[in-house]
């Protein structure tokens, strides 16, 4: 009799984790970013783009407190990439005659993995021009508040949705001047 109950015992809770459906994001969401000039739509290369803290300091990732990725680093922007039919990152001199951007939603945009808890509203961006004419103009640095409702909430359900906010699901669209 007890080893019949351990069975359903077991049973019960294998089923129910079945349930559950997850996808290679949960817990994931990011910050995507169009950075451009006035009048144009091209994103512009080589920017350093922080998260900073309302003393104007870079965020550091404590513990993993606020991204899965990169302990202990300033949550920083990358730029998204364009890889091959095997995953491989394309470079300059690559020949491949299939390509896809790595992170398909993102685009030729800039991108920043948080987790789901991250509380956007407490934080703001810093964009500075790191290279100079590198890129095509000497640009201005700029500070743009964050929200929570900017952030790409991946494998979501409509409860989670709601404690964002407004799902938005677009680039935050940054402005730069030059000097």
């Amino acid at each position: 009799m007890r080893f019949l109950l351990f069975i359903l015992f077991l049973f019960s809770f294998s089923s129910k984790a079945q349930v559950a459906q997850h996808c290679g994001y949960d817990f994931t969401s990011y910050f995507v970013l169009n950075v451009h000039e006035a009048g144009k739509k091209e994103n512009i290369p080589g920017l350093k783009i922080t998260v900073i803290n309302g003393l104007g300091l870079d965020l550091l990732n404590i513990n993993n407190l606020y991204s899965w990725t990169s302990a202990g680093k300033p949550l920083t922007f990358t730029a998204n990439y364009k890889v091959d039919d095997k995953g491989n990152r394309i470079t300059s001199d690559s020949k491949v005659s299939k390509e896809r951007w790595f992170f398909p939603f993102a685009k030729d945009n800039y991108l920043l993995s948080i987790k789901n808890t991250f509380p956007g509203d407490d934080f703001s961006l810093k964009v500075e021009d790191i290279d100079g004419e590198e890129n095509g103009g000497n640009f201005k640095t700029q500070i743009v508040k964050l929200n929570s409702f900017n952030m790409y909430v991946l494998c979501s359900s409509k409860a989670r949705e709601t404690q964002f906010g407004p799902k938005m699901n677009r680039p935050i669209d940054i402005v730069l001047e030059k000097k």
